[in-house]
């Protein structure tokens, strides 16, 4: 057993020195946990897997074609597809599994279901930091993401070199590539809405300390970004701080009933089954709200979540190998290999207090 307060770790240089601290190998015990389920890549990500090495360039197309009028028997001009090509740094990350003999040889636990438990949690809590970080503009040196404000411009929001993992739209968004007039606004229209990182329109001196006030004008700002550019949003991500803010708004559960009773009436535990299902705590303006304790108490997101803002890309899934081979020592470690970027600038908006 590991001494209490140490906690070193089983795959430590300490193994020499403890004769029962034995790691078994249970790769196929663990191999139902390579199909983790990661609701974050779900609701974020368009998912592509690739076996190439290095770096991964992705084409997007733009909505560059438009229909035109002709005579009868006459053949339409030729056009092209508007393309957008965006680089994607892959990353691999891992953890490393064991148990000891003297635990597996107590009846009273069951470490390795314990360990696998805890590796595939590990996974979960390790992605969905990731994206968070990457759409809500946190930088990280590990996950390479990097920080976006309101003032980050778009040109180099989508540079490479400047933002490896992407964006929306920065300020200025008509000074880069990658805005594209749509419906009735002109690009010139679309530049006047702003950024997709803006400034909250609150202006408590307490916002930038405590973060978690949420202002109904920059709820109505984004659905108007978004919609301009015919994204419909309908979902909205706080952290466990706004969330708070919304309880004490007496009004914030009035239009979100649940489903499963008759009645059709709030509350009641099945109403807090359903909620703690599919983690939806209510709605705002017709937004799902969905909290998230990765999430800036001082950043709030609104996403139309039927366009995937983020590529992901997986080179290789999580897999299981054995560790420390050669040495009387048998271990598991998991690891995958997998890169993320926003590449759907129009699909989401971040907005900013602190």
């Amino acid at each position: 057993m590991v001494a209490a307060g140490t906690n070193p770790g089983l795959a430590s240089s300490q193994l020499s020195s403890t004769a029962n601290r034995v790691l078994v190998d249970y790769k196929d015990a663990i191999q139902d946990y390579k199909v983790t389920e990661m609701p974050v890549v779900n609701m974020f990500a368009e998912r592509f897997t690739t076996d190439t090495g290095g770096d991964i360039d992705i084409t997007f197309a733009k909505p560059s074609m438009g229909l035109e009028q002709i005579e009868e028997g006459a053949v339409p001009s030729y056009q092209h597809t508007d393309l957008r090509n965006e680089r994607v740094s892959v990353k691999e990350f891992g953890i490393a599994v064991g148990v000891t003999r003297r635990m597996l040889e107590d009846s009273r636990f069951s470490e390795m279901e314990l360990a696998l438990n805890e590796a595939r949690r590990a996974v979960e809590r390790h992605v969905t930091k990731h994206f968070v970080y990457a759409v809500f503009g946190i930088a990280d040196t590990t996950l390479g993401t990097t920080a976006k404000t309101a003032s980050t411009n778009e040109t180099d929001l989508e540079t490479f070199a400047t933002h490896p993992d992407g964006g929306f739209y920065g300020a200025s968004p008509s000074s880069g590539n990658r805005l594209y007039e749509y419906g009735e606004y002109s690009t010139s229209d679309l530049n006047t809405l702003g950024s997709h990182y803006f400034a909250s329109t609150d202006s408590s001196s307490s916002e930038s300390t405590t973060g978690g006030n949420l202002e109904l004008g920059d709820i109505t700002k984004a659905i108007e970004l978004m919609s301009a550019k015919g994204m419909t949003p309908d979902t909205i991500l706080i952290s466990p701080t706004h969330y708070k803010t919304l309880l004490n708004l007496a009004d914030f559960s009035a239009p979100f009933a649940s489903t499963s009773l008759t009645s059709g009436a709030k509350g009641g535990i099945d109403y807090v089954n359903d909620v703690s299902n599919d983690g939806i705590v209510g709605q705002i303006y017709g937004l799902n709200v969905i909290v998230n304790p990765y999430v800036p108490q001082t950043r709030a997101g609104i996403f139309d979540m039927k366009v995937k803002p983020v590529a992901y890309v997986e080179r290789r899934g999580l897999t299981v190998e054995e560790a420390n081979p050669g040495f009387g020592i048998m271990g598991s470690y998991m690891s995958m290999r997998y890169g993320l970027k926003v590449i759907r600038p129009e699909a989401g908006v971040i907005v900013i207090s602190d």
